[in-house]
C-alpha cells in the first residue's frame, strides 16, 4: 500500500470513485485471494451485514499472521464489539480508529474494513515499514446496535459520541478500556454529515480536539493531521475539504456561522485531547452529489467510502512522517500531568476563550469521594484510568498523575459533566 493498496475495492470502483489507480502493487501472504466486504461484492449497492462482517474478520484473522480480532465488549442486545489488532504489537507508535459510533454512518465502517485487509495482506515495502514501526487498531463497528437498526444512537437511543466521560453504555465503556490498555497515539474517528448546501457542503470534513485541556504540543500536531496530511490526501483524489461545524460563504470561504464542533469533553474528538492523545474527527457526506448519485445510490455510497479511504491514506503518511514528533508530544503530555501545574478549564475552546468563570486557576492537589460516592463511580475512574487510594472509608483522587486534566472534568462540581461532586482538598 502507499500506505493503502486498495487493490480489489479499487478495481471494482475506480471509474466510479473518479481516483487514479496507484501504481503500487501488492501481493497476499498467501495463494488465495484475500477476503472482500458486502460493499465490495455487491459494488456499493449494499453496506456489508454484520453476518459477513464477522466472517471477513475471520478470514482476514486466518489468512495473516499480522492481526489478531478479538472480542472487547458486548452490545445490550448481545452484539460483540470487535478489536483489530495490526502490526508490531511492542511498537511505541499507535493508532486508533474508531469507526461507526453512529450506526447510520456506515461509509467510514467500510473503510476501515477494507484496511484492516489491506495491512494485513499487502506487502509493499511502505506497508511493512509502516507496521513495524506502529500499532493500528481498528474497531470497526462501535455501535453495533445501531448498525443493526440504522439509527444515531444505541439500542437505548444514546448517542454514544456523547458518552466518553460518563461512560454509560457498553459501548463507550468498551471504547474506554482500549484507550486506557493501549495508550494510542492517535485517536481517529470516523463520521458522516448532512451538507446545508452552499454553506455547509463539502466532500470530507474534519476537526480536531479544540478542548482547552488539550496539551499544547499534542493540539498542534492533530491540527497538523488535518492540515497537511488528511486535507492534502483527500483533495489529492479530488475531494473537497473543510472545518467540520463551520458554515463558510461560498464566496470568499470565510466562516459565517459555527453549528458544531465545540470543545465538549464528552466527545471523542476531545476526550482523545484531554487524554493526552492526538484526535481527530472525519465526516464524509452522506448526500448526493450530482444528478448521477441520485439517480444510482451505489455510485454515492463509493464516493462517501472513497473520501474515507483518501483521508487513512494521509493519516498513515503522516504517522510515517511524524512518528517521532507525536511520540514525543504524547509521551510529555502524560508526564505533564505528574508535575501537578497549571490551570483547568472547564469551558471554552480553541476558537473561544475560556472566561474567569470557567478556568480552575489553582485546582486542588485531590478530590475526596466517600463509600457512596466510590461506590457509584469506581468503576468509571478505573475505565478512565484515574487512579485514587483509600481514605478511610471512602477514596482520595489525587491530582498528580497522567489524567490530571481529566479528574476535575469528573469530580468538580463547576465542569458541566461531572460525574459526582468530589470533595476539594487543599492539603495531599
Amino acid at each position: 500500500m502507499t500506505p493503502r493498496v486498495r487493490t480489489l475495492f479499487i478495481t471494482v470502483t475506480a471509474v466510479a470513485l473518479a481516483v487514479p489507480l496507484l501504481t503500487v502493487t501488492a501481493e497476499a501472504e498467501h495463494h488465495s485471494p484475500p477476503p472482500r466486504t458486502g460493499f465490495e461484492l455487491s459494488k456499493g449497492v449494499r453496506w456489508t451485514t454484520q453476518t459477513e462482517e464477522r466472517a471477513f474478520l475471520a478470514d482476514v484473522d486466518r489468512g495473516s499472521d499480522r492481526v489478531r480480532v478479538g472480542r472487547i465488549g458486548t452490545s445490550k442486545q448481545g452484539r460483540p464489539i470487535r478489536l483489530a489488532r495490526i502490526g508490531n504489537r511492542e511498537a511505541p507508535n499507535t493508532v486508533l480508529l474508531i469507526c461507526s459510533q453512529h450506526g447510520d454512518e456506515p461509509s467510514g465502517r467500510e473503510a476501515c474494513l477494507t484496511t484492516i485487509r489491506d495491512l494485513a495482506h499487502d506487502r509493499d515495502r511502505r506497508t511493512r515499514e509502516l507496521l513495524s514501526r506502529t500499532r493500528v487498531l481498528v474497531v470497526p463497528t462501535a455501535n453495533p446496535d445501531g448498525r443493526a437498526a440504522d439509527t444515531r444512537g444505541n439500542s437505548d437511543g444514546i448517542d454514544i459520541n456523547r458518552d466518553h466521560l460518563a461512560l454509560r453504555t457498553a459501548e463507550g465503556r468498551a471504547l474506554a478500556a482500549v484507550i486506557r490498555d493501549h495508550r494510542p497515539d492517535v485517536v481517529y474517528d470516523l463520521h458522516e454529515y448532512g451538507a446545508t448546501p452552499p454553506y455547509y457542503d463539502r466532500e470530507l470534513f474534519d476537526l480536531w480536539p479544540r478542548n482547552l485541556n488539550t496539551d499544547t504540543a499534542v493540539h498542534r500536531e492533530s491540527t497538523i493531521l488535518s492540515g497537511r496530511y488528511v486535507r492534502p490526501a483527500a483533495r489529492k483524489e479530488g475531494y473537497t475539504t473543510g472545518t467540520y461545524g463551520l458554515w463558510t460563504d461560498p464566496e470568499t470561504g470565510e466562516p459565517i456561522r459555527q453549528v458544531a464542533g465545540d470543545g465538549q469533553e464528552r466527545i471523542l474528538r476531545n476526550a482523545s485531547g484531554v487524554k493526552n492523545s492526538l484526535g481527530l474527527l472525519i465526516e464524509s457526506r452522506v448526500d448526493a452529489l450530482t444528478v448521477e448519485e441520485r439517480t444510482d445510490p451505489a455510485l454515492n455510497n463509493r464516493r462517501r467510502v472513497g473520501s474515507q479511504l483518501a483521508a487513512l491514506d494521509g493519516l498513515f503518511t503522516f504517522t510515517a512522517d511524524r512518528r517521532g514528533k507525536v511520540e514525543s508530544a504524547t509521551t510529555a503530555a502524560r508526564l505533564a500531568g505528574l508535575r501537578d501545574r497549571g490551570p483547568v478549564y472547564i469551558g471554552g475552546a480553541d476558537n473561544d476563550p475560556a472566561g474567569p468563570e470557567e478556568i480552575i486557576a489553582d485546582p486542588p492537589c485531590a478530590y475526596r469521594l466517600d463509600a457512596a460516592q466510590l461506590a457509584e463511580v469506581g468503576d468509571e475512574l478505573a475505565l478512565h484510568g484515574v487512579t485514587h487510594r483509600r481514605d478511610g472509608d471512602g477514596a482520595l483522587v489525587p491530582l498528580r498523575q497522567s489524567q490530571r486534566k481529566l479528574i476535575p472534568l469528573l469530580l468538580d462540581s463547576r465542569a458541566t459533566y461531572h460525574l459526582t461532586k468530589g470533595q476539594p482538598m487543599t492539603a495531599c
